[in-house]
């Protein structure tokens, strides 16, 4: 759904019956919502709390406000976080830390993130086109729980912990055990994410894509992060987007190569352990098992470069 279908209601913020977008030459009418735009994580929480399930939370907008547009989504509270102070920085150190609202543009142009976690930017280039980075965010990339997302994979290959916040405090989950189903997540409703953050990555890294044209979303895309102790690999971690109803973090792949000198037997044992972890279904971008040839091409390109680069 990356494409210029993201395009915001210009009067959104009159949070009126009559939010009417001009989309492919039709109108496309959201149904009535109010519209909110708290200036801190008090409000927002306050809001949350006293409308329930009618309240949802916005940052880029980029999935929600095409599914509000289409009667997909019926969402009688807005939240807007732009105005929310603290979400959107970056720290770079030992641990790497980014706020939920910077966006992938942000991450691009980030110097000292690029030098630090260099996947990052890797990633970041390859989402959508540059009028979605602009506004798509860490947060909303991770927090929506779409499969086809490439965030959630990628913050699974890092190992990355999520933040969120809700009205009992503060929450820590880890990117591997936050997706349950797509769309579904370990993050409750009344709660927020605020940040993820990862100890600085070491090694080789690569992350791989493959998709129909500029702005889709992936057929299947791979992230690897490798270590290198001699001629020989010491630790790998690599993760899977668009292959199952999650992101597929595959312990089984990274295994396969630690101890050898991920030759090319190696390279075959790691895709094998990953084929056994995804589950791809039939849609638009191909059967079964043409998916699951693309995800074994993706890994082991992946595996290729990041070692060249370990």
């Amino acid at each position: 759904m990356h494409s210029a279908v993201f395009s915001l209601c210009q009067n959104a913020s009159l949070s009126s019956a009559l939010n009417i977008c001009l989309e492919g030459g039709k109108l496309v009418i959201p149904a009535s919502f109010e519209y909110h735009r708290p200036k801190d994580m008090a409000g927002v929480l306050s809001i949350l709390v006293e409308h329930g399930d009618d309240a949802r939370v916005m940052a880029g907008g980029h999935s929600l406000i095409p599914m509000m547009k289409l009667r997909m989504a019926d969402v009688p509270h807005l939240i807007d976080l732009q105005d929310v102070g603290g979400l959107a920085g970056i720290t770079v150190g030992d641990t790497i830390t980014i706020g939920a609202m910077v966006t992938q543009s942000d991450i691009i142009l980030h110097d000292a993130l690029a030098d630090a976690a260099p996947i990052l930017r890797e990633a970041s280039l390859q989402i959508a086109d540059p009028q979605v980075r602009y506004m798509g965010t860490v947060g909303g990339n991770v927090a929506n729980g779409d499969p086809g997302n490439d965030m959630p994979g990628l913050m699974q290959c890092l190992d990355a912990t999520f933040t969120v916040v809700g009205p009992n405090g503060e929450r820590k989950i880890p990117a591997r055990e936050f997706y349950e189903a797509a769309y579904m997540t370990g993050r409750e409703d009344d709660e927020v994410m605020t940040a993820v953050s990862f100890a600085k990555p070491a090694g080789g890294h690569a992350y791989e894509k493959q998709k129909r044209k500029i702005g889709d979303y992936a057929t299947a895309a791979a992230a690897v992060q490798i270590v290198k102790d001699g001629a020989t690999c010491a630790s790998a971690s690599i993760a899977m987007t668009n292959l199952s109803d999650t992101p597929v973090y595959s312990a089984a792949a990274g295994d396969a190569l630690v101890g050898t000198a991920v030759d090319g037997d190696a390279i075959k044992a790691a895709v094998s352990a990953m084929l056994n972890d995804i589950d791809p279904v039939e849609d638009n971008r191909g059967p079964v098992a043409f998916k699951r040839h693309v995800a074994g091409v993706i890994l082991a390109r992946a595996i290729e470069r990041a070692w060249s680069r370990a």
